[in-house]
């Protein structure tokens, strides 16, 4: 039987940039970095869940970068960690918004993906 989520690619045009992004800004921790091609294969560990983020755009496919991911990211305190996120650069489209299903709010990566970020 299936179990989990191993990881998420996210597509990026400049691995170093990304990296520094993913991890002073959003505090993920780099759990995997080795060559591979013409690229490295990045793998990034999210909090404490089993689930990993990859910073890798696959061949063929950079000039759709920052238009093809879709996903979202939950936090315990939407309001409290986008004030803590907005101050260290990230780029919101808007302060969290709260609906009966919960509130979120969505930000961009250097290469242009966004994100939701919203409550569990």
């Amino acid at each position: 039987m299936i179990t989990h989520l191993k990881f998420v690619g996210i597509p990026t045009r400049d691995q170093t940039r990304a990296v520094a992004f993913y991890t002073e800004k959003l505090g993920f921790k780099v759990v995997t970095d080795q060559p591979m091609g013409a690229q490295r294969w990045i793998e990034m560990r999210v909090g404490a869940s089993d689930t990993r983020v990859v910073l890798f755009t696959p061949d063929g496919q950079h000039d759709r970068v920052g238009t093809f991911f879709n996903g979202s990211f939950a936090c315990d305190n939407v309001d409290r960690t986008y004030e803590e996120l907005k101050t260290r650069g990230v780029e919101f489209s808007a302060p969290p918004k709260k609906e009966p299903w919960g509130t979120f709010t969505t930000f961009k990566d250097p290469d242009g993906n966004e994100f939701v970020m919203g409550s569990r």
